[in-house]
C-alpha cells in the first residue's frame, strides 16, 4: 500500500452549484446545510473523509458572487482567501451553454494561483446528452490549466468514486489531521444554528431568507437519568424588518413551529441527542452591514 495522503481541499464555484450538496455526499453524512436559494453557504465548512488512502479535509466555501453588503463582502474575500491556503482545488460547475462572468472571474483567480492542483468538476451530468457534455468540456478546458476533469451528479451520486480517487492521488503525503471517525470541525452550536437557517431557507418566501441570521441564546445539557443526553436549546431568528418578523412567526406562531419542529428532528438525529428547541425572531435592522452585529452572529469579521 502507499504512503498515506493528507491535505485540505477547497471547493470553489458560483453560488448555488451544489457544493454543500457535494461535501455532504462526499463524506457520506449531511453536514452543510443545502437549499435551493443562493448564497446558503456564508462561512468556511470543513468536513472529513478519511479512508486507507488517506485523510481529505474539504473547505465549503461560500459561493462567489459580487458583494453588496458587508456580509457579502466577507463571504466573498473568505471563499478567495480559502484557496491559497488549500492542497487541492475542486472548482465546481453545472452545465450551460455559455460561460458566464461569474466563472470568467473564478478563472482569474484560478489562473493566478500557482502550485495548487486544480479539479475541474462538471456537476449535474444526469441533467445532460453526453455530446452537450463533450462540448461544455471543450468551453471550460482553455480557460485555465486543470489537472483533471471530472463529470459527476452530487445529488445521485454518480462518478462519486472517481472523484475521490483524482482527489487522493493529486493530495501530497502527509499526516492524520482529525481522527478517522471525526466528520467535521463545526461546533455542535454552530451545526444547530446552520439547521435552523436551513428550515427556514426552504420554508420562507425568495425576499427574506438572505435577511436572517440564527443566534443561539443557550444551549445546556439537562441532566439526565437515561443513556441519551438531552439538551435545552433557544435558539433567535435574526432579521432585518417587523414585516419580515410577521411571517417568520406565521399565523398563530405556525410557521415558527414549523421550521422548530424540522430543525429539531434533524439536529436530534445529527448529534445523536434529544432536544427541547425554542424558538424566537428579533429585528436587528441592516444587521447584514453591521460589523458588530456581523461578528456577534459568529462570522469572523473585524469591528469598525
Amino acid at each position: 500500500m502507499g504512503e498515506f495522503k493528507s491535505g485540505f481541499v477547497a471547493l470553489i464555484g458560483r453560488t448555488n452549484v451544489g457544493k454543500s450538496t457535494l461535501m455532504n455526499r462526499l463524506i457520506g453524512q449531511k453536514i452543510a446545510i443545502t437549499s435551493n436559494k443562493p448564497q446558503t453557504t456564508r462561512t468556511k465548512i470543513r468536513t472529513i473523509l478519511t479512508t486507507e488512502e488517506g485523510q481529505a479535509v474539504f473547505i465549503d466555501t461560500p459561493g462567489i458572487h459580487k458583494a453588496k453588503t458587508k456580509l457579502g463582502e466577507y463571504m466573498v474575500t473568505t471563499a478567495e482567501r480559502t484557496l491559497t491556503e488549500a492542497d487541492l482545488i475542486l472548482w465546481l460547475i453545472e452545465p450551460s451553454d455559455y460561460i458566464g462572468t461569474g466563472d470568467r472571474h473564478i478563472a482569474e483567480i484560478l489562473g493566478s494561483i500557482e502550485d495548487i492542483p486544480k479539479v475541474l468538476v462538471i456537476n449535474k451530468i444526469d441533467t445532460i446528452k453526453k455530446e452537450e457534455l463533450v462540448k461544455l468540456i471543450g468551453r471550460y478546458k482553455d480557460l485555465c490549466d486543470f489537472d483533471e476533469i471530472v463529470p459527476i451528479s452530487a445529488l445521485k451520486g454518480n462518478n462519486e468514486t472517481e472523484l475521490k480517487k483524482v482527489i487522493f492521488k493529486l493530495l501530497p503525503e502527509g499526516p492524520m489531521y482529525y481522527d478517522e471517525d471525526e466528520l467535521t470541525d463545526q461546533p455542535e452550536r454552530q451545526i444547530v444554528a446552520e439547521l435552523i437557517r436551513e428550515k427556514a431557507l426552504r420554508m420562507l418566501s425568495d425576499e427574506i431568507p438572505h435577511g436572517i441570521a440564527v443566534a443561539i441564546e443557550k444551549m445546556k445539557e439537562r441532566p439526565q437519568k437515561g443513556p441519551d443526553p438531552f439538551y435545552d436549546i433557544e435558539a433567535s431568528i435574526v432579521c432585518e424588518r417587523e414585516s419580515h418578523k410577521g411571517i417568520i412567526i406565521g399565523k398563530q406562531g405556525a410557521m415558527l413551529k414549523k421550521i422548530g419542529t424540522a430543525a429539531r428532528i434533524e439536529a436530534e438525529s445529527l448529534l445523536g441527542c434529544r432536544i427541547n428547541l425554542k424558538l424566537f425572531v428579533k429585528v436587528k435592522k441592516d444587521w447584514r452591514d453591521s460589523s458588530f452585529l456581523l461578528k456577534n452572529y459568529g462570522f469572523d469579521i473585524e469591528p469598525d
